[in-house]
């Protein structure tokens, strides 16, 4: 047999040998499942979203391609929320990442092992959720809020804006703030205020509430950070606008819908950030060793055409302070 034919079979072999091998080699593995489960609507904006998922490709998690975001949106709904949980751990997911401690208590009620993190946890510590900033423990780790704090400044920050108000109705909604409030009360009074609590927790309770906001007399309006109000915000803001009360809250999106100003932590920077914790649970990591991180830029938000409608001139001085105002 000739050299050549022999060469011919030879290769011939080896090719039916390796090519399955080289195809097998060739098909892409399964890549990580990340669950972003969010308590709103899909309609509603979600800058950190687009920061997180921007923060994700920088450290190679390339949707479609070396991860997948499994996304779904509770309407609102604690319940439907529970149920897309239990949805998403049947895929079953890598990750799961909520909006804030309420959502992190029903994940954590539906698995103790997936890893959780969390967009804005408040005080995680006080909820249980972790055992300590430093070592969380179990399988919730994220970003707190630092909601305390803040409410006080937000407090400050409306007396500055407006040095003559005496009267702020204070509007609460589902989450618990009892334990601040004496704090909240003493604040108040070293800036010359009265704070007055108002409480809805039902959509259609917000017509009465403004009227007797209106009724006592108050001079502003402050919204406690509260997830119950996101679906009702255009809402809110134009009864307030209505019943000429200038108002403060905790979010951006709340003044683009109208609300005065907000003060409170970064998205974009949060949205970063939690792609940096969930970075590194795929690599390995365990929340339990992952300390809960406070945030550290903060942005003032003010809308200048709700200022114009209430007929308020805001001190150039204040104006200069704010990070972004909206005209």
């Amino acid at each position: 047999m000739r050299s050549s034919t022999v060469g011919s079979i030879l290769l011939r072999t080896l090719t039916v040998l390796i090519l399955p091998l080289w195809a097998t080699a060739q098909q892409p593995g399964p890549v990580p499942r990340i669950a972003v489960l969010e308590l709103g609507a899909a309609s509603a904006p979600s800058s950190w979203f687009e920061a997180f998922r921007h923060g994700l490709r920088e450290r190679g998690w390339v949707e479609g391609h070396t991860s997948a975001i499994e996304r779904r949106w509770a309407e609102g709904s604690p319940e439907r929320f529970a149920s897309l949980v239990a949805e998403v751990s049947r895929l079953p997911v890598e990750v799961l990442v909520v909006p804030n401690a309420t959502t992190a208590q029903i994940a954590k009620q539906a698995t103790t092992t997936i890893p959780i993190v969390v967009v804005a946890g408040g005080n995680m510590l006080e909820t249980g959720l972790i055992a300590s900033l430093a070592r969380p423990g179990g399988n919730v780790t994220g970003l707190s809020t630092m909601s305390d704090e803040l409410t006080l400044l937000q407090l400050e920050l409306l007396k500055e804006a407006l040095p003559g108000i005496t009267r702020v109705a204070v509007l609460r909604g589902l989450a618990p703030y009892d334990a601040i409030w004496p704090t909240m009360e003493a604040t108040a009074r070293s800036l010359g205020m009265e704070l007055q609590r108002f409480e809805v927790r039902d959509p259609t309770a917000f017509d009465s509430a403004f009227a007797a906001m209106t009724a006592a007399q108050t001079d502003a309006l402050f919204q406690l950070g509260d997830p119950f109000f996101f679906p009702y915000r255009a809402q809110v803001a134009a009864l307030a606008i209505q019943h000429r009360l200038p108002s403060i809250c905790t979010v951006r999106s709340y003044v683009e819908a109208g609300y005065l100003m907000s003060y409170g932590a970064s998205v974009p920077d949060r949205g970063q950030r939690i792609a940096s914790y969930v970075d590194r649970i795929l690599k390995g990591a365990k929340p339990a060793d992952l300390p809960v991180e406070q945030p550290t830029k903060f942005n003032l938000v003010i809308n200048l055409k709700t200022a114009q409608a209430l007929g308020l001139t805001l001190s150039p001085m204040f104006l200069f302070r704010a990070d972004e105002v909206i005209k």
